[in-house]
């Protein structure tokens, strides 16, 4: 991912010296185990872990890189540029493993960190949707369905249904990352052919993982499938917030609006510009995200016990979605934080149709006075279309016919178009999703 997305805490996770330290502490671990266990000489392992740990990880990673550059293996140049420092000892260094062993463990690891910061980034966006939604509990907007003014809401339902979503998120993100928390050391083609069940255990208990109850040559890719997704659900729920502010901030809603700083500008050309260019960025780099879950799905089927189909792409789809999804989730949680927000209009806007939105407060009224249902909707519907295409008053229209007047007082006509009978649950509701 380019450094414009990328945090440097997410960053670092995913540069080539974290990588080879992840391997290292992997191939590492399995010598101290195997030490135990009588496989390895002790005086081997203690070599391995004192001798690797004075390496510097950039170096490693640089001399690495040097040797996988004539040799074409990513593991043997590791192995080889780790051995240059430990010495004789080094014929112990990976023993009875196989690549994959140590790259998916590894791989593990740097998304058990990962996945650490989007946690804490999850919960940054829930609390400052949670503390919009209650300072915005009670204020009436118009709440719209397919474009169109509908009925009242507020504009603190509006968030609270954000807040709630991002909450699943996380219900759904935790089970992904222990699904994910797994690492595999059993073999070329998973059958131990050199190690034991109870090596691979303790190995991964060391490392704070998992083993993975069966494995080919590699940790079955349905995990990361699952991952990737979860991730792309994240970045989906950003995009549908972005999306939502982009259309109150339009010019002829302006209910709402990303902030805009007092030096900042919008367009080149005309000065007047307040551009949602977050909003639109939001939107925008979740596609990214979306489009690298298709990616994860295909790398779920592999040949036989294992190719390498998966490997090149994954070099690109977990650090990308992970320093993406980081990235977006600080965006979102800023833009939550900062919005501007105008009750006024939102209450200018609601009421600019002049009462249509209350049509269905008046249908059940009338229902409940003796009227028929169909005739009362069509009573309602022919003074709501005459008002809509010439544009007059429905209000208006409603109190002057007698059909209408015959059957409720001026009171319950009032009640009628009450916005505050309508939103009488919010409380109710709010109860429903903030239980502390």
């Amino acid at each position: 991912m380019i450094a414009r997305y990328t945090r440097p805490r997410m960053g670092q996770i995913w540069t080539d010296a974290n990588k080879y330290s992840k391997w290292l502490a992997v191939e590492t671990t399995a010598s101290e185990v195997l030490a135990e266990a009588g496989i390895v000489p002790v005086e081997a392992a203690r070599a391995i872990r004192e001798r690797g740990s004075q390496i510097d990880p950039a170096k490693l990673a640089e001399r690495a890189l040097e040797i996988e550059a004539e040799i074409r293996h990513d593991l043997i140049a590791f192995t080889t540029a780790v051995a240059e420092h430990v010495g004789p000892e080094s014929r112990w260094f990976h023993y009875g493993l196989t690549s994959t062993d140590v790259v998916d463990t590894a791989q593990a690891l740097q998304l058990k960190d990962a996945s650490a910061i989007i946690l804490e980034d999850l919960h940054e966006l829930a609390a400052a949707l949670k503390r919009r939604a209650l300072e915005f509990k009670h204020t009436p907007i118009v709440g719209r369905t397919h474009g169109v003014h509908a009925e009242p809401t507020t504009f603190g339902l509006k968030l609270l249904g954000w807040y709630a979503e991002v909450t699943r998120n996380i219900t759904r993100f935790e089970a992904a990352v222990e699904q994910i928390r797994i690492g595999k050391l059993s073999g070329a083609v998973g059958t131990f052919g050199h190690l034991k069940p109870e090596h691979e255990e303790r190995i991964c208990e060391r490392l704070g993982l998992q083993p993975a109850p069966v494995a080919t040559q590699v940790i079955q890719r349905d995990r990361h499938a699952h991952y990737i997704s979860a991730l792309a659900i994240i970045t989906a729920t950003l995009d549908k917030i972005a999306t939502e502010v982009r259309h109150l901030q339009r010019t002829e809603v302006r209910e709402a609006e990303e902030y805009f700083s007092p030096k900042q500008k919008g367009s080149s050309a005309m000065p007047h510009k307040r551009n949602p260019i977050t909003c639109e960025q939001i939107s925008g780099l979740a596609r990214v995200v979306r489009a690298n879950a298709q990616t994860a799905y295909e790398n779920v089927a592999l040949w036989h016990e294992r190719d390498i189909s998966h490997s090149s792409a994954e070099r690109v789809i977990f650090p990308d979605s992970t320093i993406l999804t980081d990235y977006l989730l600080a965006k979102t949680t800023n833009l939550i934080d900062k919005m501007f927000v105008y009750p006024e209009r939102m209450l200018k806007n609601l009421e600019s149709t002049g009462g249509l939105i209350f049509s269905g407060q008046l249908l059940l009224d009338l229902a409940e006075s003796g009227m028929l249902r169909e005739d009362a909707y069509r009573l309602v519907q022919s003074h709501a279309m005459n008002a809509w295409q010439n544009d007059l008053v429905f209000k208006d229209l409603v109190a002057a016919d007698p059909t209408i007047t015959s059957r409720l007082s001026p009171e319950k006509l009032a009640a009628a178009f009450d916005f505050k009978r309508q939103l009488s649950n919010v409380d109710a509701i709010f109860d429903r999703v903030i239980k502390d």
